[in-house]
């Protein structure tokens, strides 16, 4: 199991969970449009946040050269910035789209990046968090290419692809693998014997257990029961229905900004 950190709640203050922001697609001008959203949602949270997780996708892609980074998004960076340098902590996990991040957030914004799921006391409820690529059974194909992109020699090996090429390429398939999940259906409530982070979560829970399980990836706001202690919360995604979770120190309810 994960290490378990605690975050301490005072009176009135609450978590807030966020993910799939796919910030770049399918436009600049869209993509510019959802970004000063999620800046306006940070900067209300901020009011009453003890701390935020950001669980993943939060650009559609990501790729951190030795002296340089993808251009644009500027906005959230300067918020997430300017909410650090106050004292709020603010988490970030990578997920399927922008599993290259490297030390760029961490350095310039003391934001912990995490690749794995994590373990939380906050309050009087464990929480376990993550993205969800990669978990439960199936998707074996993408499990077996998830181990290519991570390989060291792999983003060695990409760093040295001019970034206009590879940007480029990066983001069409970006796009691609999102369509293609599109039409297969992905983003439908598949059954309880089918959802493979419910799934997942029904395995942890045996081992150890944790009153919630936050999850983004499937782009699909979810509240399911785990057991009657533990629930399964996917917190779904901000390319349509821009979905959040909130924790108030009792409970975790899923909202739309």
């Amino acid at each position: 199991m994960p290490p378990v950190e605690t975050i301490e709640l005072r009176p009135g203050q609450k978590v807030y969970f966020a993910s799939d922001f796919h910030l770049g697609t399918p436009t600049p001008e869209k993509s510019r449009e959802r970004e000063r959203a999620i800046v306006d949602w940070l900067e209300t949270a901020r009011a009453d946040a003890a701390a935020i997780f950001l669980v993943g996708d939060v650009f559609d892609f990501w790729f951190e050269y030795k002296r340089s980074i993808p251009k644009g998004f500027a906005r959230l960076q300067g918020k997430l910035a300017e909410l650090t340098d106050a004292g709020l902590p603010i988490t970030l996990f990578t997920g399927n789209h922008d599993m290259w991040m490297s030390d760029y957030f961490t350095s310039e914004m003391g934001i912990p990046v995490y690749r794995q799921p994590r373990v939380y006391d906050i309050g009087s409820k464990r929480f376990y968090v993550g993205h969800g690529d990669g978990l439960g059974p199936g998707d074996h194909v993408y499990k077996q290419l998830k181990k290519v992109f991570e390989n060291g020699l792999a983003r060695w090996l990409f760093r040295w692809v001019h970034p206009d090429i590879g940007i480029s390429l990066a983001l069409a398939w970006s796009r691609k693998s999102r369509a293609s999940g599109a039409e297969k259906g992905e983003e439908v409530f598949l059954g309880e014997n089918r959802e493979w982070l419910y799934l997942y979560c029904q395995e942890v829970e045996k081992l150890q257990h944790h009153d919630y399980y936050i999850f983004g990836h499937r782009h699909l706001p979810l509240d399911l029961s785990v057991t009657p202690n533990s629930r399964y919360i996917n917190i779904g995604e901000w390319l349509h229905a821009r979905t959040y979770g909130v924790f108030d120190g009792q409970t975790m309810a899923l909202r739309e900004w």
